[in-house]
């Protein structure tokens, strides 16, 4: 038995399949999602989601948003999200890296809150691509 996962983005679905586990970046930490889950609604945060297909783990960077857990379907609603097999670490890399490096430029508090939203992106990415890799 599997769990079928529907991740939506507002432009595009991003991955429709089924799978054996799902680990959510939910906004309380990670959670594990299996077959015959209890029902749920969670909001999640910007991170990794990593889906398990047999044995091979797929992480997707997820910019945010919800996940419903009903009857093994796992529908998550989220703001953005990227698949990371094309992504060059050492690209992922200097993006955050210059992400840090507006984050300690920025002087008003709407600079301060999108340099950390746009750290806290990049670092996802750049764990993702990590995941992918390894």
């Amino acid at each position: 038995m599997t769990l079928h996962i529907r991740v939506i983005a507002p432009d595009r679905t991003v991955w429709d399949a089924q799978a054996q586990e799902v680990i959510l970046p939910s906004s309380t930490g990670q959670l594990g999602i299996l077959v015959n889950h209890a029902p749920l609604l969670t909001a999640l945060d910007i991170g990794v989601m990593r889906v398990r297909i047999d044995k091979k783990w797929t992480p997707i960077v997820l910019m945010g948003g919800f996940a419903e857990v009903e009857k093994n379907e796992v529908r998550i609603l989220v703001n953005g999200a990227e698949e990371v097999s094309a992504v060059d670490v050492n690209v992922a890399q200097a993006n955050l890296d210059q992400a840090i490096q507006s984050l300690e430029a920025a002087a008003t508090s709407k600079e301060k809150i999108e340099a950390t939203q746009n750290v806290r992106k990049a670092r996802a990415r750049l764990q993702g691509v990590m995941a992918y890799n390894s």
